[in-house]
């Protein structure tokens, strides 16, 4: 079952945009690791807010992406550019009026 996380990350003051350039820098682990989707945006109603939404093949594929020596390397160079703030959900996906 497909499993959908949306969050928001946090930014230190005028990282944003660093935040999601590192974010949406191409990762071919990603995909390999079982990743559908994994969209990085941004709104200038909320400046210091990067906002994050991923599909995955299951929650399993999700968590145990996290252990993926890139994958926290990534998060390790992320960390410094976060404010700490965070907020989302997650689901599991039950269907799409876009396919069958």
């Amino acid at each position: 079952m497909t499993f959908a996380n949306v969050g928001t990350l946090g930014a230190e003051p005028g990282r944003r945009d660093e935040l999601a350039a590192h974010l949406s820098r191409r990762s071919d682990v990603l995909a390999g690791a079982g990743c559908l989707v994994y969209e990085v945006g941004v709104n200038d109603d909320d400046p210091d807010t990067v906002y994050v939404m991923e599909l995955w093949v299951s929650a399993d594929a999700h968590r145990a992406s996290l252990s993926l020596p890139e994958v926290r390397e990534s998060i390790a160079v992320a960390r410094p550019m976060l404010s700490g703030e965070f907020g989302g959900f997650r689901f599991d996906v039950v269907g799409s009026p876009l396919r069958d």
